[in-house]
């Protein structure tokens, strides 16, 4: 969440201390994607991703993740599965440098 916090102001909750009941979501849910509330909409996975460069000023890195389809969705989830990987950790501090 810090590359979103940089440009937005989110009120951004850990799944884990979260009141997922409240929200109408699943620990089981909220442990295979991120989920983004807003405005009553979810948005899960690349859609809250997109969502979030978006609203962020990314539009366009929004608009090619969310266009990219099943493309898309199977990248959200290798990276997803892979996010204690050195390579995903390499790439996310290149692209928190970027941003």
């Amino acid at each position: 969440m810090a590359w979103v916090e940089k440009k937005l102001i989110v009120d951004a909750i850990a799944f884990q201390r979260a009141d997922l009941d409240f929200y109408g979501l699943t620990y089981e849910e909220c442990s295979k994607a991120v989920h983004v509330l807003h405005s009553g909409k979810v948005y899960v996975g690349p859609d809250a991703i997109a969502f979030l460069l978006g609203r962020r000023g990314n539009w366009v890195l929004g608009f090619i993740v969310r266009a990219s389809g099943l493309l898309g969705r199977f990248g959200y989830k290798w990276v997803a599965g892979h996010r204690n990987s050195w390579l995903i950790k390499l790439a996310t501090r290149i692209i928190e440098r970027s941003l």
